[in-house]
């Protein structure tokens, strides 16, 4: 056993310790991963949070019935070792011996020498019973009792795919900027350095990577040529199709993605917001590695859900609204979202989606269109929102979406995480009379 090895353990409890209490998975892993100088161990880092958040209820539950009384409480940071070495053995299955004396090590390590005993106790029960299985249906998927009821109720025919979607390692999904053939020509220079990749036929420059890299060692990344970007979120830009010569507003802009597909259609405008300066400058950054910075664009930090000051309002031809929501679409990315999202925080993002949509409405010119998507699963920010919106606005009329874009709501379109491979996103195209 390495020193590292002990090491890894104890960040990976230090990590999951910080998710508990409500920091972010990502940002959590990144203050950990810089002390790891070796690229096994920041890998073996986050495979095993990523496995303790993914299947933190089932891993729970075990504990519960291996101990008479939970750490979690009392040693928070003992359980979250736990969690980790109950990770190891049975979603990575790694060799048993190396992980229990990595993990009772980094005990030690953790000035919890007194607990080595029974952390070595726990994980070797473990392995010769297995984990004992929950009757409870939302422990066993691992879900939140209230998303699992949502799920159910909202998709009473597709909740359990979703749900086991939303358990699986999501693929990497890049874009190619250019024509077609842009795609095609780099599909080939990817293959002549053995890279495997699939090139769906819609959205038109997505290619999926068939094994995980770092995209910065791409061909051409540097130089603007390749971004990362899901299938489902590709679509976004490509459903509201600027044409050039147009006047656009992205209202939430960030991280950037979606904004550089709208300045690469040459549109006359494009206003760019978000209300946080770094998410704004990260959208820049976007733009600029892509290369289609421009004069025409403008980048603006303000609260998109007021009216944009000027000497008079200014009006669009088209309007993009990736509207802030529960993420239930990308939990399968953002595991530590099925978590940190409170039931509760749906309505309070109800009203911060109706007022965006308002104001873009405000905005938007007769004969005008908008978008409306979210990275969520749930009705209440898709399907039941556009229904009450354009109840209320008789000048508003849905425009047709091709099932490329996912399973015909009552209004707009939803895809599922893992549908094609993508992330699960909801568009509503509606255009002013």
């Amino acid at each position: 056993m390495t020193d590292s090895g002990s090491r890894c353990r104890v960040a990976a409890a230090q990590v999951l310790q910080q998710v508990w209490q409500g920091r972010s998975l990502k940002a959590a892993l990144h203050h950990e991963r810089i002390q790891f100088d070796d690229g096994r161990d920041r890998a073996l880092l986050e495979a095993i949070c990523l496995g303790a958040v993914r299947h933190r209820r089932q891993l729970e539950y075990a504990l519960a019935c291996f101990l008479e009384k939970t750490l979690e409480k009392q040693d928070p940071i003992c359980h979250c070792l736990l969690l980790a070495g109950l990770v190891q053995l049975h979603i990575l299955q790694l060799p048993a011996h190396a992980a229990v004396s990595a993990t009772v090590e980094a005990a030690k390590d953790l000035s919890r020498a007194s607990r080595a005993g029974l952390i070595n106790a726990v994980l070797r029960r473990s392995l010769r019973e297995g984990l004992p299985e929950s009757e409870h249906l939302a422990v066993r998927e691992n879900h939140p009792d209230w998303l699992m009821k949502r799920l159910q109720n909202d998709w009473p025919g597709q909740w359990p795919a979703i749900v086991a979607a939303n358990n699986q390692q999501a693929p990497l999904w890049l874009r190619v900027p250019g024509e077609p053939r842009v795609r095609t020509g780099y599909v080939a220079e990817l293959q002549l350095e053995g890279i495997d990749v699939v090139a769906p036929a819609f959205p038109p420059q997505a290619l999926r990577l068939q094994r995980a890299l770092s995209p910065t060692q791409l061909p051409g990344w540097d130089a603007g040529r390749v971004t990362v970007q899901d299938l489902s979120a590709q679509c976004a830009a490509e459903a509201l199709a600027v044409r050039p010569g147009e006047r656009v507003w992205d209202m939430c802009a960030a991280p950037g993605g979606k904004a550089a597909q709208l300045a690469e259609a040459l549109p006359a405008y494009l206003l760019l917001t978000d209300i946080d300066s770094d998410r704004l400058d990260s959208v820049r950054h976007t733009l600029d590695r892509l290369q289609c910075a421009s004069d025409s664009i403008e980048f603006r930090i303000c609260d998109a859900t007021q009216a944009l000051t000027a000497p008079e309002p200014p009006l669009f031809d088209a309007v993009l609204l990736d509207a802030p929501c529960s993420a239930t679409g990308i939990i399968r990315r953002q595991p530590d979202v099925k978590w940190h999202r409170r039931e509760k925080d749906i309505d309070a993002l109800n009203t911060l989606q109706w007022q965006l949509l308002k104001n873009a409405w405000h905005h938007l010119k007769p004969g005008g269109r908008l978008l409306y998507s979210t990275c969520s699963v749930l009705k209440a920010e898709n399907e039941r929102l556009l229904q009450s919106f354009v109840k209320q606005h008789v000048d508003a009329s849905e425009q047709h979406l091709p099932d490329t874009y996912g399973m015909a709501c009552s209004i707009g379109r939803q895809r599922f995480p893992e549908e094609e491979g993508g992330d699960g996103f909801y568009y509503a195209l509606l255009s002013k009379a």
